[in-house]
């Protein structure tokens, strides 16, 4: 059995198709973050590289830390996730985090894509027009979350309650969700990462814990992705992500 150290350099050959360098400026707190990512976290739990890769990409685009989300674009493409797949991971955190972020997210990793010689623009992923894209967001919003935006918004003055909850089936659903390149259950998988990331957004992880188990993620599933998120975003906000998973009740899929 491998020990900790060989696993890190197993695993960092694997994904990067290189062997681990020490840092001329700060070996120990290198040291310590490879051993721990690549020798600890990517031996827990129950997704796979692909999926933890797609995470990790998701996390690096919402809090903005370009550099490594470079590297691990880089990454992406050796272990055969698609450009789409990685183009699709950041498009979908626009209606949470901003177009702002995303933009400066793909200019990252187009970059990457033209140092591998892929051709951009990528291929077209859309699939609704102006005519549906209500019809078809509400197609995939509703199975997963009801009604339950409308009823919040309702009250709002000047019937503007109509405008946020139709913005979000429209935008949020109909213009992201039902694109091609990646299926729901890996885009709600994704979408809880970018909340947990982000901070102060339980209220919007209780609701996506239920949505992911209605889209057939488990929550070993949840809280395996909240684990690998650790080394990016540390442990107050996977432990308040992990205490939402807990408390999303089977009970409420009906509801």
């Amino acid at each position: 059995m491998l020990n900790r150290t060989e696993q890190a350099q197993k695993k960092y050959r694997e994904l990067f198709a290189s062997e681990i360098m020490e840092s001329n400026t700060d070996p120990e707190l290198m040291n310590i973050l490879q051993k721990l990512i690549f020798g600890e976290i990517f031996l827990i739990g129950n997704i796979g590289d692909k999926t933890r890769e797609l995470i990790t990409i998701t996390v690096l685009t919402t809090n903005q830390t370009l550099p490594q989300l470079k590297a691990h674009t880089h990454v992406a493409l050796n272990i055969g996730i698609t450009p789409l797949e990685i183009r699709e991971a950041v498009y979908q955190n626009a209606p949470f985090i901003g177009f702002p972020k995303v933009l400066n997210a793909m200019d990252a990793i187009n970059d990457v894509f033209k140092q591998r010689g892929i051709e951009l623009p990528l291929e077209k992923a859309g699939t609704v027009s102006e005519d549906d894209r209500f019809e078809k967001g509400k197609e995939i919003q509703y199975p997963l979350y009801g009604n339950k935006m409308k009823e919040n918004m309702k009250d709002l003055p000047g019937g503007l309650g109509n405008e946020v909850t139709r913005l979000l089936t429209e935008s949020g659903f109909g213009d992201f969700y039902t694109r091609k390149g990646l299926d729901l259950k890996t885009r709600e998988l994704l979408v809880f990462c970018t909340l947990a990331t982000m901070g102060g957004t339980e209220r919007q992880m209780a609701s996506h814990a239920i949505g992911n188990l209605k889209a057939g993620n488990s929550k070993e599933t949840l809280v395996s992705a909240m684990i690998h998120c650790y080394p990016y975003i540390g442990f107050p906000r996977i432990s308040n992500a992990i205490n939402v998973i807990k408390e999303s009740s089977i009970d409420s899929l009906t509801k």
